[in-house]
């Protein structure tokens, strides 16, 4: 009933063909496809995956998203969305295909699903998580993180796709970064993303359920570089929002991304092993970095922060809709772990724009590193 195909969508079909077979997994008749998160990112990507799979073989149409109850004007956001094919709140004039369907509980917007896309705040990932485990999942089921941002523990990085393995059970996680504004994703824009895995496998099947002739999907056996740069990039937004908000003008703005891109570059290769240098060429790496430093939430609540428009929780609930902003929140568990390590002065930028955002530094002074 919900098989609509479009040019596009063959077109879908046809890159998907080229990329290879793919095997069902755990003996399923069908890939399943189920959606953790229902926010502006969140509802982005679910039209992608929805409209997409009604042209690819071997996934069912109906693709469930995992929405966290809210009442707009009286009514459940989960109606509204079954019924108008639209977030409202989140991602409103975007519609759905009609295959995309809102549900209320996690347990049952996953069940028997053999692919998870988590696209929530990663805060929320410990008391989500067991929901999902005892639901009844299809037998080797693997996820793919969308979460940019990062957690410490003991004095070191954590990722966030590690924490979903461990959460999930040993589940095998991949992560998708790249730059990706979400309202210019949802308009069909041009743009890529790059999936990082680490089986090769489960990094086709991924490229091709999301690839779309205006979604490039790359991929690069590189899970950690990946999302440490779709983690660490917000930080450097940060930077970023901070010069446009004292009138800086464009050199000032490349330097903070260079510098930001090094740092980064050298965060990674500290702490993790198996880091590729070309994973910060890939649209994870500096196109992700770019668009944020120009657009996105974090530059923006920095330039305000930055014209003294008040503290950064103000900030946040006047301007992101009930948005998280991550990378203030990056910023201060970045700098636990350098100090911990006795490394911070190998990271100025880092440290610069936590002393801004948190120790009451003047904003001029994100030039002197």
């Amino acid at each position: 009933m919900f098989r609509i195909i479009t040019f596009a969508a063959l077109v879908t079909a046809a890159a998907a063909a080229n990329l290879g077979s793919l095997r069902l997994r755990g003996g399923a008749t069908k890939e399943k496809v189920a959606i953790v998160g229902s926010g502006n990112w969140g509802s982005a990507i679910a039209k992608i995956i929805a409209r997409n799979v009604l042209a690819l073989d071997g996934f069912d149409n109906e693709v469930k998203m995992w929405v966290f109850q809210e009442s707009i004007d009286g009514q459940n956001l989960t109606d509204i969305i079954n019924s108008e094919h639209e977030n409202v709140k989140y991602l409103p004039g975007i519609k759905f295909s009609p295959n995309l369907v809102a549900e209320p509980d996690v347990s049952a917007a996953c069940r028997d699903a053999t692919m998870l896309v988590f696209v929530m705040p990663h805060q929320f990932l410990a008391r989500t998580c067991p929901k999902i485990v005892d639901c009844g999942l299809a037998k080797e089921c693997r996820a793919l993180s969308l979460i940019k941002g990062i957690e410490f523990e003991d004095g070191s990085p954590v990722l966030i796709s590690n924490m979903i393995k461990e959460q999930m059970n040993g589940m095998d996680v991949s992560v998708l970064m790249g730059a990706n504004v979400a309202n210019e994703v949802a308009r069909d824009e041009f743009c890529e993303s790059t999936v990082g895995y680490g089986n090769a496998e489960h990094g086709k099947a991924w490229q091709m359920l999301l690839h779309y002739p205006t979604f490039q999907i790359g991929t690069i056996n590189d899970v950690a570089g990946t999302e440490l740069c779709g983690a660490l990039k917000n930080v450097v937004a940060l930077g970023a929002g901070f010069c446009d908000g004292i009138g800086l003008g464009g050199n000032t703005k490349a330097a903070i991304i260079r510098i930001g891109l090094k740092e980064t570059q050298k965060f990674a290769k500290m702490f993790f092993s198996g880091i590729k240098d070309e994973t910060f060429m890939e649209s994870c790496g500096i196109a992700d970095l770019v668009t944020t430093c120009f657009g996105g939430r974090n530059r923006k609540c920095a330039e305000a922060f930055a014209k003294g428009e008040g503290s950064w929780e103000d900030i946040e609930k006047k301007l992101l809709n009930g948005q998280k902003l991550q990378g203030t929140i990056t910023s201060k568990d970045v700098m636990v772990v350098l100090k911990a390590k006795g490394v911070e002065d190998q990271f100025p930028l880092f440290s610069k724009i936590h002393e801004i955002a948190f120790e009451g530094k003047p904003v001029s002074e994100i030039v002197q590193i």
